[in-house]
């Protein structure tokens, strides 16, 4: 019996009977299937990154969140807020509210210079509101839990 040859032959196959493959034959892919999975995958990433962009912090929450911080820090003493020292809040290029509630009562302080309510809001205004918890003291030696907030209009 003659040893079998590992050459190929003009088909393309050994005496073992497999099919040999060239080095350009491997890992070939069509043009077209790469030119849309590049798409699909540049589509992908541009979905996201404007889903990214989206979700940011809004620049009117900024500012509300700056507001109540200042409220808080003006109006706390000792970590705990005092309603009479309210007073008119400043946001440059803004309107800010402040409220104040707790124990059933509540204290407002606007920087509107029309007193005693919040400035007046037109449909196209952007409203943002912030609030947190906070301890305020309602009588000597008597602190409840209530609400800061802080209401921006630009």
């Amino acid at each position: 019996m003659a040893p079998r040859s590992t050459e190929p032959d003009a088909a393309g196959t050994t005496d073992a009977g497999s099919a040999s493959f060239s080095t350009a034959d491997r890992a070939a892919v069509e043009p077209l299937a790469a030119l849309v999975a590049v798409s699909v995958v540049a589509l992908a990433l541009g979905l996201y990154a404007g889903a990214l962009g989206d979700a940011g912090p809004d620049e009117s929450r900024a500012d509300a969140e700056a507001a109540l911080d200042r409220a808080e820090r003006e109006m706390s003493v000792g970590g705990v807020v005092e309603p009479s020292r309210m007073r008119e809040f400043e946001a440059p290029g803004t309107a800010t509210a402040v409220e104040l509630e707790a124990d059933g009562e509540r204290w407002l302080a606007a920087s509107s210079p029309r007193a005693p309510g919040p400035p007046a809001v037109r449909s196209s205004d952007a409203v943002v509101i912030a609030e947190r918890r906070v301890t305020v003291r309602v009588a000597p030696g008597r602190n409840v839990r209530g609400t800061l907030r802080a209401v921006v209009w630009r």
